[in-house]
């Protein structure tokens, strides 16, 4: 029953902004661990960034001072604050969420950041 929509994705230029939002549907009340994960074309798919019940973040590298996560518990919903977007961010970007013995994933939005 449960499920995660992302939206957010785009065109956006070098240097530009997006933000990205996941909320979960379902039975589950609160997930333990959120997060986003990309995949580029040719590349499999990596850790951008997670967030812990309690907000406790870890980020990629490349990502580091450029992306904020952040997540409303009572709304089940996590959100991807990307900025001064590269080229080289361009991916489908997945919705991650764990509830226990449970992974769960949304079917991925696709961001473009052109040159």
């Amino acid at each position: 029953q449960v499920q995660l929509v992302e939206s957010g994705g785009g065109l956006v230029q070098a240097g530009g902004s997006l933000r990205l939002s996941c909320a979960a549907s379902g039975s589950i009340f609160s997930m333990n661990t959120m997060g986003w994960y990309r995949q580029a074309p040719g590349k499999q798919r990596e850790l951008v960034t997670t967030i812990l019940r309690g907000g406790s973040t870890n980020y990629a590298d490349s990502v580091k001072g450029r992306f904020t996560i952040s997540r409303d518990n009572a709304k089940n919903t996590v959100y991807l604050q990307m900025n001064s977007l590269k080229p080289e961010d361009t991916a489908v970007y997945y919705c991650y969420a764990n509830h226990y013995y449970s992974d769960y994933w949304g079917p991925g939005t696709r961001v473009t950041v052109s040159s």
